[in-house]
């Protein structure tokens, strides 16, 4: 761990907790920045990121702490107050105006004015010169919502530097891009790094963390693990402070036996991708099988699974189910083809917090259905009485409100929805997240009989031992890549965790070492 530097950090952040509703998202969290230096900041969902980086930039206001910028006590109350002390963050989602112009975009409250008016021709002259500063050629005149993603991005982070930005924060900023795109995007940080800029760089790729970082810290669970240097940190120990736990050679699982192996393939992908979204892969799946995705948050997980469901539209590959080639423009045409998703955001994508529980269960099968063929109400009583019944979900009746209802008993209500449906695959995407362990049981031993039965299911966990509890296979995928598939039976977290943490073949050029 690094505990001192050659030179005095420009930002420094101590002790800083922050509550919530009496839950504690930061205990006291810190974070070190140097000037000319890239400095990655990693760690698990939840793990207090997003919360720190919001109170250094005005969002929140710590409860406890100090932030010191270049030595001097810092309280930034507001966004605009941290961006004129020098902080500018660019975030995951571009939060620019796509009407407007690249210049506009650009110089947005400080556009040139003669005699009263906008100068246009030096606004765009000043904008071009901002971009080409970055390397990036395009035409500052058009609307930004025109111009391609990553040019997109890049203006956004033209804007952020063209304020004299000391700190420069990026979170998440190669979510939606390509290779080629992410090259520009590191030769761009690379000049303004060394230009004096420094840059925090939230990832969760650990391949573009050890390409850029100069230092690595790690947070989990509100707190700050540490501050490395990546040449003293293996990949494999990264993993290991990001999730909390070191992995041993024990523990093989067995899961339930798989299919015969001439099974035919209820589902086949080959060569489904998306530009930005995930690499092209090959996947099949046969009746009665248990095919597990692991990885790490952003690896592609979730990506893969709305590809498959055609939540995603993939602009490569071709998809099979049952043998016959398809085209799912929408998931509804997924549902009419067999296919079943529960998604991991069920506030947002799951339930429907208004209507009953009785209503959310058959919402997939009326859809299914048609409606011009109702589900008549009588049907539909029966329907939820037997799903509430056979899952235990804990309700006063069908007609109460599911927003009502505990995580556990709502996740059990989505998967019933499903089920109503009989379909041929299941996609799970964590499906016990923020649910007690006797809920995890009940939920995961009713799909396990239905695949006895012959569904074949897609169990996406963040927990490696939930996903080699009950997978037959197991695919790993790392950096939105499909990288690896291994048998399920005797296969065990130390392995997955090898591949997921495993250095791809070839690497960037090695960052610029401070001295530490």
């Amino acid at each position: 761990m690094v505990t001192t530097a050659a030179a005095a950090p420009v930002l420094d952040l101590r002790g800083i907790d922050k509550r919530f509703a009496g839950v504690a998202a930061l205990r006291g969290a810190s974070l070190r920045m140097h000037a000319g230096e890239v400095h990655a900041l990693m760690g698990q969902n939840g793990a207090g990121k997003s919360t720190l980086v919001k109170c250094l930039t005005g969002v929140h206001l710590p409860d406890a702490g100090q932030m010191l910028l270049q030595g001097r006590p810092i309280v930034p109350a507001t966004p605009l107050a941290a961006q004129r002390l020098g902080i500018a963050t660019v975030y995951q989602e571009i939060n620019l105006c796509p009407n407007l112009s690249a210049s506009e975009n650009i110089l947005a409250g400080r556009l040139p004015r003669r005699w009263g008016w906008i100068d246009w021709p030096r606004a765009h002259e000043r904008a071009q010169a901002i971009l080409s500063g970055l390397q990036v050629q395009a035409d500052v005149r058009r609307p930004l919502g025109e111009l391609p993603v990553a040019v997109q991005q890049m203006v956004a982070i033209a804007r952020a530097v063209s304020q004299d930005a000391r700190v420069l924060v990026l979170d998440e900023p190669t979510s939606s891009l390509d290779e080629a795109e992410t090259a520009r995007l590191f030769d761009a940080l690379k000049r303004l790094r060394d230009q004096g800029v420094a840059i925090l760089f939230i990832t969760h790729f650990l391949d573009q963390a050890y390409a850029m970082a100069d230092r690595i810290t790690v947070m989990r669970n509100g707190c700050t693990v540490g501050e490395y240097l990546p040449a003293d940190l293996s990949r494999l120990r990264l993993v290991s402070l990001m999730v909390g736990r070191d992995f041993d050679t024990e523990g093989a699982t067995q899961p339930m036996p798989p299919p015969p192996a001439d099974t035919a393939p209820v589902l086949q992908a080959q060569g489904l991708g998306r530009r930005g979204q995930m690499q092209p892969f090959d996947l099949q799946l046969r009746s009665g099988e248990v095919l597990g995705l692991a990885g790490l948050l952003g690896s592609g997980r979730t990506e893969t699974a709305r590809l498959l469901f055609g939540a995603q539209r993939p602009d490569s590959g071709t998809l099979r189910l049952g043998g016959q080639a398809c085209t799912l423009r929408h998931p509804a045409e997924a549902v009419q083809h067999g296919l079943a998703f529960c998604p991991e955001e069920r506030k947002t994508e799951g339930i429907v917090a208004e209507l009953s529980v009785r209503e959310n269960i058959v919402l997939a099968l009326q859809a299914k259905r048609g409606w011009r063929r109702f589900i008549p109400r009588r049907e539909q009583a029966e329907l939820a009485a037997r799903y509430i019944r056979e899952l235990g979900i804990k309700t006063a009746d069908a007609e109460v409100p599911i927003g009502q209802l505990s995580g556990g008993n709502q996740q059990k209500a989505v998967l019933a929805r499903w089920l109503a449906t009989e379909p041929r695959v299941l996609i799970l995407d964590e499906p016990t997240r923020g649910i007690d362990v006797a809920a995890k049981h009940e939920i995961m031993e009713q799909v396990l009989q239905l695949c006895r039965r012959g569904m074949a299911l897609v169990f996406i966990s963040s927990e490696i031992p939930e996903v080699l509890r009950v997978s037959q296979r197991v695919a790993v995928l790392r950096e939105r890549r499909l990288v690896a598939e291994r048998d399920g039976a005797g296969l065990t977290e130390a392995q997955v965790v090898a591949i997921i943490a495993e250095a791809p073949a070839t690497h960037s050029p090695a960052p610029r070492r401070h001295a530490a």
